[in-house]
């Protein structure tokens, strides 16, 4: 048994709407690097509404500097700002479960946007003061899908610790991984990504109204691998992303949605970009409001974005939602699903 006693988000203070961002790319030489189509396709995306985005939360003092920073800048940038945004998220959904840190007896963390060993847990920990015998876990190397298999190995802890408290967090830095050449790929992603922090309480025994969480899926497609995934370049992280992700994405998702036990009342989904969740809406029988709120206001922030769906679901409080369903899809190529019921 695996029950939500809170769920809560966190996002850098500095928001930039999308325009803000072509006008921040025009003031710098960023801009000279690129072919002129190039160009015109980030405008396109940041200016014409072809994202689905309004506006992206950053963990940057300027646009500008983003596109000037070498691997070890980046790669510091994670290292100082993952942390105290994973850190934010937690510290609400523990006051929000009426809990405090000395009672966490395990953390699940998940990103795949930096790397830092000991990882992002072992600040979290430190920042917030947990126990020193908590057992910590990161999560690497499962991108945009990876809350869902955290909250599975959350309740695997929960299986054979029934009395535990347990944390979750997924948090993503994408600014930290901010890459540009003349690939469409890149561009777009450069134009979508967000950062953000979501985090979970979760208990093993519940209380009257509780949500549930369980009947976990998942679907591996490795000879797909090369659809959507990180690659090293000269020591930065660069997105690799094929215009057939959103078919992908929409065709592995179908398949989970199959296996479910119960009939949904709402489905929650990773706000991958706009073409995704169109392609979703074309094989689900949903609209998935608040998955397209979420790429409103935030963009894609990878992980924790079915989280903030999730958020906005719980918030309406909705007498007549009994039953919830989840799923969250990337690298790999991965889908994964979850229900959540009452």
């Amino acid at each position: 048994m695996m029950y939500l006693r809170s769920l809560a988000t966190a996002v850098p203070p500095r928001s930039f709407s999308q325009v803000e961002c072509w006008e921040a790319m025009q003031r710098g030489d960023f801009l000279k690097s690129l072919r002129a189509r190039s160009c015109g396709l980030i405008e396109k995306v940041l200016t014409h509404g072809a994202s689905g985005i309004d506006r992206r939360n950053l963990a940057l003092e300027s646009i500008e500097s983003s596109f000037t920073q070498d691997a070890e800048s980046l790669s510091l940038a994670f290292e100082r700002e993952a942390p105290v945004l994973a850190a934010a998220a937690l510290a609400k959904a523990l006051k929000q479960a009426g809990q405090v840190a000395q009672e966490v007896d395990a953390l699940f963390l998940c990103t795949c946007t930096g790397y830092l060993c000991p990882g992002v847990s072992s600040y979290v920990a430190e920042a917030l003061g947990l126990r020193d015998d908590v057992y910590l876990a990161d999560l690497v190397g499962l991108g945009c899908g990876a809350a869902i298999p955290v909250m599975r190995a959350a309740q695997g802890f929960l299986a054979a610790n029934p009395g535990a408290v347990v944390a979750t967090v997924a948090v993503e830095l994408c600014s930290a991984a901010f890459f540009a050449n003349d690939e469409p790929g890149v561009l777009i992603s450069l134009c979508l990504f967000g950062d953000g922090a979501a985090a979970a309480i979760w208990k093993g025994e519940g209380r009257p109204g509780d949500w549930q969480a369980g009947c976990f899926t998942t679907t591996h497609l490795p000879e797909e691998r090369e659809k959507v995934r990180f690659v090293n370049s000269a020591g930065r992280l660069k997105n690799q992303l094929h215009r057939a992700v959103p078919g992908l994405a929409a065709e592995a998702v179908a398949k989970l949605f199959a296996k479910r036990q119960g009939e949904p009342d709402q489905v929650l989904a990773h706000s991958g970009g706009r073409d995704v969740v169109d392609a979703l809406e074309g094989v689900l029988p949903f609209q998935l409001s608040e998955t397209r709120a979420v790429l409103k206001d935030h963009g894609n922030m990878s992980s924790p974005a079915v989280l903030f769906a999730l958020e906005r679901r719980l918030a309406e409080n909705r007498p007549s939602d009994r039953r919830l369903w989840l799923t969250a899809f990337g690298a790999g190529f991965a889908a994964h699903a979850c229900e959540m019921w009452r």
